[in-house]
């Protein structure tokens, strides 16, 4: 953003800020947002950055969003595959979900999430899950669902959206990539 003064007027000019597919050129980019997105949080496991480079080293990545503004990358958002005890299928993780520090609150993650969640529906998803605040979340019809469960993740944090089916009940688990340590 940009303050413009012109006769003891402020105008603040925004630039449109676009969503497309990551492109290989963009992957350095990703990795240095991601990490610093979650590097002040104190809930966050500071693997993030790698959870996404294993998910896309192992075909994974179902969908994965940049936000850019001009030619700059100002966020990413990544969904991937999960599995239910129950046997369900369609169902996807969304995470991490990343814009850089300076950035934040101000629509970019909003916008990554509507994108995000159009192209999984438009790809066949039955549903999404996440591991994220439920107040945050919620505005985006994300809500804690009894029977379908993280093994040892408070319940509250743990929430799905289904795209017009049915919930399934299960523990989920994400994809291995979630488990990556270095």
């Amino acid at each position: 953003m940009q303050n413009v003064i012109n006769h003891n007027i402020v105008v603040k000019l925004t630039m449109a800020i676009t969503i497309r597919p990551e492109q290989a050129a963009d992957i350095n980019t990703i990795t240095r947002l991601t990490e610093a997105a979650f590097q002040p949080e104190p809930y966050a496991s500071h693997t993030e950055h790698l959870i996404v480079n294993a998910l896309r080293r192992s075909n994974q990545l179902t969908v994965s969003l940049v936000a850019v503004e001009g030619d700059t990358i100002m966020g990413h958002v990544a969904i991937s595959p999960v599995t239910i005890s129950s046997g369900a299928t369609g169902w996807y993780g969304l995470g991490p979900i990343s814009v850089w520090p300076e950035r934040q609150h101000q629509g970019i993650g909003s916008k990554l999430m509507a994108a995000a969640l159009a192209a999984l529906q438009h790809q066949g998803g039955l549903g999404c899950v996440l591991l994220g605040s439920p107040a945050y979340y919620g505005r985006f019809g994300f809500r804690a669902q009894p029977g379908l469960l993280l093994p040892d993740t408070p319940p509250e944090f743990f929430q799905a959206i289904a795209f017009g089916g049915e919930l399934p009940v299960g523990n989920v688990r994400f994809h291995e990539a979630f488990d990556v340590t270095e």
